[in-house]
């Protein structure tokens, strides 16, 4: 295993949210965003592109269009154009611009909690009623879907499915049939599928990213596809995303939405993209062994020193969804072990309804700072129970 990945870098000093935004003392294991250096390939190609010097407007990357479409066609089977591909600032953005571009009055958007919380903001933005099909657990702590109550929310009224796949937080890469259930459904009632696939690459053995409107050309031409280099090759803050659209009509609507809004792609994101995607792949194979061992620690402590914490291992990302609520607590656990541990977790409060009693925690950094948390956490559970 390359030990880059072990490689300490200190980030306070470098205008990171995830490291400023807490005091000097306390873990930051909350936002998605990894403690990892990008891959060597990125950093170059960054570097040759700052030593050119001038950095005026950029016009269309029509070299990395080239090299997506290649992309999907060889990991997904997938063929697209190039000019069904639309780029944005980032995939938050994407999922904003395409309620606003279907919007209308008493429109509906649903959405499955819980679910990366910006997507509770999207239908208010644009004008439109959020509505919930909540995920559901079975007895071993796995999310599912709830289809009788998918169907029953998707309503005449409904313009768009925002879709989470790999989910955020709770770690499930959807099977074809789950998906393929979805898309029947909304294809039936005529619903826009609008899916935030940022974690895509970063899947588990044993399970397969499939895009939704891969699985077959109606779905396609129902379907908005929002993907980015960031959360895989962790260049979030070059501002880097894309959608793929591959109906003509829904394009013309999701540009005409972006009009005076955004425009300008970020030279060095694109730069930065696209050698992620020519030359990152030997760096993200690495990458996700050391998160599966990681993800698989993180597990085994928790089992065999704080059972009372459960943790279903995600299936892609590198985020864990722990369930607090058999440790009793008098409060929050996300204010419990900021307070008692000294580490920031993001609140399960916020990724909305059947969140209440969890956190999320980032576990894409080195595996030091994973067993740090851990051991704090440890101390501080011992300490109330003493």
């Amino acid at each position: 295993m390359p030990k880059s990945f072990d490689r300490v870098i200190d980030r306070r000093n470098s205008d990171s949210i995830k490291w400023n935004l807490y005091d000097n003392d306390v873990l930051p294991m909350w936002v998605a965003d990894m403690d990892f250096a990008s891959p060597v390939p990125v950093i170059q190609a960054l570097q040759n592109r700052i030593e050119h010097g001038v950095f005026g407007y950029a016009g269309d990357p029509t070299a990395l269009r080239k090299v997506i479409v290649e992309r999907f066609d060889e990991k997904y089977h997938w063929t697209i154009c190039p000019e069904d591909i639309v780029f944005t600032p980032g995939v938050v953005v994407g999922f904003n611009i395409a309620a606003h571009s279907i919007s209308m009055p008493n429109g509906e958007i649903l959405i499955q909690p819980p679910v990366y919380p910006p997507f509770f903001k999207t239908g208010s933005y644009a004008g439109l009623k959020t509505v919930e099909n909540a995920l559901i657990q079975d007895e071993t702590g796995r999310y599912g879907i709830d289809f009788q109550d998918f169907e029953n929310k998707v309503t005449d009224n409904t313009r768009m499915f925002l879709l989470c796949n790999p989910h955020n937080p709770v770690g499930r890469v959807f099977k074809r049939e789950e998906l393929e259930q979805m898309a029947e459904i909304c294809l039936r009632k005529n619903v826009l599928i609008c899916s935030d696939e940022i974690h895509g690459d970063l899947i588990f053995p044993g399970h397969q990213h499939l895009p939704i409107a891969s699985i077959n050309p109606d779905i396609a031409m129902k379907s908005i596809t929002l993907m980015a280099p960031s959360k895989t090759f962790n260049i979030a803050g070059l501002d880097c995303s894309f959608a793929v659209i591959p109906n003509k009509e829904i394009r013309e609507q999701y540009l005409k939405a972006m009009k005076g809004i955004t425009g300008n792609t970020n030279m060095l994101g694109i730069t930065a993209a696209l050698a992620a995607y020519q030359n990152g792949n030997p760096w993200l194979e690495d990458l996700l062994v050391y998160l599966q061992e990681n993800r698989d620690f993180l597990k085994r402590t928790l089992d065999r020193e704080m059972p009372l914490i459960r943790m279903n291992p995600p299936e892609g990302t590198y985020l864990a969804w722990l369930d607090c609520r058999q440790l009793g607590l008098s409060e929050n656990p996300y204010d419990f072990f900021l307070k008692k541990a000294r580490i920031a977790f993001n609140s399960g409060d916020a990724f909305g309804t059947g969140g209440k009693g969890f956190v999320r925690m980032n576990f894409g950094c080195t595996k030091a700072l994973l067993n740090e948390a851990l051991e704090r956490m440890k101390t501080a559970l011992e300490n109330i129970s003493a």
